[in-house]
């Protein structure tokens, strides 16, 4: 069940450092409103809020932009948020899925479209691609916290499906429903996790190699640099060569 991760060939997110910081931050306060609105607007009480928050302090959002944005999800006036999931192809055959939040869905996928067609890919219908993933919650903890064996013992004693190691940390998958409950007992055993959310798993893995992994990892970018765009999933795989030709 257990095995390695390769997290990085799965969520393609840029680090704060790379992205503008006014688009970082108005994609970190949206978040955080929608998921407030959508369950209680207590971490303690509503996971994806939780996991919103730890992700904006990452990212060294500020306080009291948190509370503002959480304050928001329960304004009347303010306008809806739609979560939308669009799907496509990347070079190689890689398969792409898009997380997004939107109070406009023709501008969104007119643009997203757009990226997909600018960078060697294929916009897709809904279904196209999300059957060759796994959809699961997350809890992400250094690797200081327990050997292998016991974090995984323990991960699988509190509900989880998988448990994935990398050099830099574990993570424990669990069903997405079950995310408030696992991460509960998991704090229990072993504190606050670095980070925790949502994530596409894919069944396996594509070869990326030569000029593909740059015109790939371009069209990435600019996924993930669309306002409306809060997370980027894909089964490419990279090798650490091909990776630092491009710096």
């Amino acid at each position: 069940m257990a095995g390695h991760s390769k997290f990085k060939n799965i969520q393609f997110r840029k680090g704060a450092q790379d992205k503008k910081r006014a688009v970082l931050f108005s994609k970190l306060s949206k978040e955080i409103t929608v998921a407030a609105k959508s369950g209680m607007p207590d971490p303690d009480q509503n996971a994806r809020l939780r996991s919103a928050i730890q992700v904006a302090k990452a990212a060294s959002f500020p306080r009291e932009n948190i509370e503002r944005a959480i304050k928001k999800s329960s304004d009347k006036s303010m306008g809806m948020f739609d979560e939308i999931r669009y799907e496509g192809f990347g070079p190689a055959g890689t398969s792409i899925i898009v997380e997004a939040l939107t109070d406009n869905r023709n501008r969104s996928a007119a643009d997203i479209r757009a990226i997909f067609q600018k960078n060697g890919g294929n916009f897709a219908e809904s279904g196209s691609v999300s059957h060759q993933f796994t959809r699961y919650g997350f809890l992400k903890y250094p690797t200081s916290i327990c050997n292998q064996d016991e974090f995984f013992s323990s991960a699988i004693e509190s509900g989880a499906e998988d448990c994935l190691f990398e050099d830099d940390g574990f993570e424990a998958l669990c069903s997405p429903d079950n995310l408030a409950a696992f991460y509960s007992s998991l704090e229990n055993i072993f504190k606050e996790p670095e980070s925790s959310g949502f994530l596409w798993k894919p069944s396996n893995l594509i070869d990326v190699t030569g000029e593909k992994v740059k015109i790939l990892f371009n069209l990435l970018d600019e996924l993930d640099d669309n306002e409306d765009v809060q997370a980027v999933f894909s089964n490419y795989d990279v090798s650490e060569e091909d990776i630092s030709s491009l710096a």
